[in-house]
């Protein structure tokens, strides 16, 4: 019989602890695990979980770590470096699998195992936290007042709020190269903010480009929708300094840009504090769109992006331990269906 319930890696980033403190909350025992034992000692004393400090590059390591526990959440990003071995490790000793990414990239390299997992008689679920959660309920919604859409469209605004070192670190990493959208079922490159359109989100009006959110692999799971675009909120100005991206796309990639990036992103607080994330919330919009040009949408209110990521993959993890899963690698709201986001709470359509 496995020690712990949930096996929490990564557990002293900002979203980590956020995750370890809604499991303590919720009474869930809890092992916390990283490679920075100094900071795991912290946690454990602040938290009272046990901990165990694992480099995941240590293949014994790892596998001796995820066998004391039945789910794993991976918290520790940029997750294209972390993935593969922990989801390897999972599939080896038959742990669930729970990340909170959001990069269309390890979505897709997380789907490739799923033949795998499905054998290992677990479940691979990426992006459980605000990436993918409300945007993966919203497809699923629009998809099933549509069932013959042919195009979606979905885009999200945060009001107040911030991004935490991890978030950034992960986009600077990604600096320079280009985008993503679904077409006709496949995967295209396109640059960054191609698209920019004005968004009614119901509660304000605005503006929006298109980014590489993490819908352009999930929601195709989720629905089966082959044409699929996610928006962002921005600035205006933001979107038109954009289209000039492709002039400076080989020197965003260099190092020295990337290191200049990252050392700024370490100078600035982890991550929002409590009171911001009180004060803030989300907006989810998407329309869907069927051969005939017909077309539907709908949009909702959420809790601020990282209050919902903790209590959203903290929820999913609960499920998992009652046996409510599908082996294989699976969306949230392809399993627990489009009303997946309400039971979070907070939620307003």
């Amino acid at each position: 019989m496995r020690k712990y319930k949930v096996i929490i890696y990564g557990s002293y980033g900002y979203t980590g602890e956020l995750i370890a403190e809604e499991c303590l909350t919720e009474n869930i025992s809890v092992l916390l695990s990283g490679r920075n034992e100094v900071r795991l000692k912290t946690q454990s004393e602040k938290t009272g979980y046990p901990y165990k400090a694992v480099d995941i590059n240590d293949p014994t390591a790892l596998l001796n770590l995820l066998k004391d526990g039945d789910v794993l959440i991976n918290a520790a990003g940029p997750f294209i470096n972390t993935a593969s071995l922990t989801v390897e490790a999972c599939i080896d000793t038959k742990t669930h699998y729970l990340d909170i990414n959001g990069d269309v990239k390890v979505f897709e390299l997380i789907r490739s195992y799923s033949e795998k997992a499905n054998d290992a008689g677990i479940m691979l679920m990426p992006g459980v936290g605000f990436d993918v959660v409300p945007t993966d309920c919203m497809a699923l919604k629009l998809k099933n007042r549509m069932p013959d859409a042919i195009e979606l469209k979905l885009a999200f605004a945060t009001i107040g709020g911030g991004i935490s070192h991890g978030t950034a670190t992960t986009v600077a990493g990604r600096l320079g190269e280009p985008a993503v959208r679904r077409e006709n079922g496949e995967l295209i490159p396109v640059p960054l903010g191609k698209n920019g359109m004005w968004v009614d989100f119901g509660e304000k009006r605005m503006f929006v480009m298109s980014i590489p959110w993490g819908d352009v692999s999930t929601a195709f799971v989720t629905t089966g929708i082959p044409n699929i675009e996610s928006f962002m909120a921005v600035k205006p100005k933001i979107y038109r300094l954009l289209k000039f991206q492709g002039l400076v796309n080989w020197l965003l990639r260099t190092e020295f840009i990337r290191s200049m990036v990252l050392k700024k992103i370490d100078s600035r607080p982890a991550g929002p504090t409590l009171e911001e994330r009180k004060r803030s919330h989300a907006l989810i919009w998407g329309e869907a769109k069927n051969k005939d040009g017909k077309t539907i949408t709908a949009s909702m209110r959420t809790p601020e992006s990282y209050t919902l990521t903790a209590i959203s993959t903290v929820h999913i993890a609960k499920k998992v331990l009652n046996v409510e899963f599908k082996k294989g690698y699976q969306t949230p709201a392809g399993v627990y269906g489009e009303s997946l986001v309400e039971e979070v709470g907070g939620v307003v359509l």
